[in-house]
């Protein structure tokens, strides 16, 4: 049951996500149509069989009387969430007559046909400039780049990073929070080079420059870990596996589990964190294993049997791959963190437009480099996405609160925004490039060459989605 609703929750948090995006990017569209002087005549949201549409009484265009024979824009949700369209007056030529004529798109000056086209893909970036500026004044908050546990011999430990150190920077490039270093680490995915750190030692005044040197750094990984591959753990993160709570008749209390026991081992395999001991605890559903403990200095072993993990209607609980998980009845003693660890960044209504303006075009390089590097091969194929994983994504930032949600929404809004830009006939990039070139030439280029184009750009499109789809069933399979 909670395996179903967790389902029902993504797929509603993707259609909201979806609708929102691809909303604003038909009304950059559509609005822009309508100050130019053309006449919409549709307005869709989704494809496919409409689900709820009503029609707008005619009215006049950019201040002109009403166009002869104009039935009024009729506004469309169809069923298939994936995109939408605004069919305007004119893409069809035999459709025009003379009278009609001034409003059809096909016959506005190009400037004006440009200025419609781009008007989808930067109503995109605008919408992620609002959610940053909204982000931003409300304030971001997140922990301060100390590093936790260090994997021995990885690359970050030969570098000489240590436990508690806090990361000033990268490639010089400040980092407040972890999310800048994460931000920073993956412009680095697929290089080879030298990546530069600035570290502050711990507990100390003393900043120290460190070199981690990289060789195609996970160049090809389906889904890099880019803090585990250099072997670092933030601090906040690094959560000793030491029982905090213990519920009476539960598993663990059977077991003979108390409060205060580090585990030390499961089965012979070491244990060194909490995660990694909820990780064996749920792949054990159901299946005797021995546990060695550390209780107040002192070596025991038990032996524990996980039972299944029930919902509230007494089901088994799935996990998002349909297991069942195993459950003991035992919670983890957190450690305090400092208030020195938690940092909050919050801006002036001014500041924080000029640092949503800088995100969005931060984040818009980003998105170009990555489709570079993987057009060059330095970044795996297997990353792009399709609409199972942003349901799942979807789902998650909404479970994790308006902020996260508003900050995975704008990356979307400004990925969507790039993407239709791009020069392939079909998407507004393929349309703005063609009247570049009627620019160019004075003179539109040859129907034949724009049918070729388009059987060209669909079938690139359609490989794009089958990429996206086929990474999504291996991520669940």
């Amino acid at each position: 049951m909670e395996f179903i609703t967790s389902i029902i929750f993504d797929v509603c948090a993707m259609l909201v996500t979806l609708g929102i995006l691809v909303t604003f990017h038909e009304f950059g569209h559509f609005w822009v149509a309508r100050k130019c002087g053309v006449q919409v005549e549709k307005f869709s949201i989704g494809f496919g069989k409409p689900l709820l549409s009503w029609r707008e009484k005619p009215r006049a265009v950019a201040g002109r009387p009403v166009i002869p024979g104009d039935e009024g824009t009729e506004f469309v949700i169809a069923a298939i969430p994936l995109g939408g369209y605004v069919k305007m007056l004119g893409e069809q030529e035999h459709k025009v007559t003379d009278e009609q004529r001034p409003y059809a798109f096909n016959h506005k000056p190009l400037s004006q046909r440009a200025a419609i086209v781009a008007a989808g893909p930067i109503a995109n970036f605008l919408l992620a400039i609002l959610l940053y500026w909204a982000m931003f004044m409300n304030g971001v908050t997140d922990f301060a780049p100390v590093v936790g546990k260090i994997a021995p011999d990885s690359m970050a430990a030969r570098a000489g990073l240590g436990y508690g150190d806090e990361i000033l920077s990268v490639d010089n490039s400040p980092t407040q929070t972890w999310q800048e270093v994460r931000k920073q680490l993956l412009d680095r995915l697929g290089e080879t080079g030298v990546m530069e750190l600035r570290v502050l030692k711990a507990e100390s005044t003393v900043t120290r420059d460190l070199d981690i040197p990289l060789q195609a750094w996970l160049a090809g990984d389906k889904e890099p870990d880019i803090l585990g591959s250099l072997g670092i753990t933030p601090i906040y993160l690094d959560i000793p596996p030491r029982i905090g709570v213990v519920e009476s008749g539960g598993r663990a209390d059977a077991a003979g589990f108390r409060v205060g026991d580090v585990v030390l081992s499961a089965d012979g395999e070491p244990v060194d964190a909490w995660d990694s001991w909820v990780g064996m605890v749920r792949e054990r559903p159901e299946t005797d294993m021995t546990v060695t403990l550390d209780r107040s200095g002192q070596v025991i072993t038990l032996n524990l049997r996980p039972a299944i993990r029930l919902d509230e209607t007494g089901s088994p609980a799935l996990d998002s791959d349909g297991r069942t998980q195993g459950f003991i009845g035992a919670g983890v003693e957190l450690p305090v963190l400092s208030q020195d660890m938690i940092r909050e960044i919050r801006f002036s209504p001014f500041a924080a437009f000029g640092a949503a303006v800088s995100e969005t075009w931060e984040n818009s390089l980003f998105v170009l480099v990555a489709i570079k590097k993987m057009i060059v091969g330095l970044m795996s194929v297997n990353n792009i996405s399709g609409p199972i994983t942003i349901a799942q994504i979807a789902g998650d930032s909404a479970s994790d609160g308006l902020e996260y949600f508003i900050g995975f929404l704008a990356i979307l809004s400004i990925s969507l925004g790039v993407m239709n830009l791009l020069p392939i006939p079909v998407l507004d990039g393929g349309h703005l490039f063609y009247y570049a070139i009627e620019a160019i030439i004075r003179k539109p280029l040859p129907e034949g060459v724009q049918e070729m184009g388009l059987r060209f750009g669909l079938v690139m499109l359609a490989g794009i989605m089958f990429i996206a789809f086929y990474n999504d069933i291996n991520r669940l399979l």
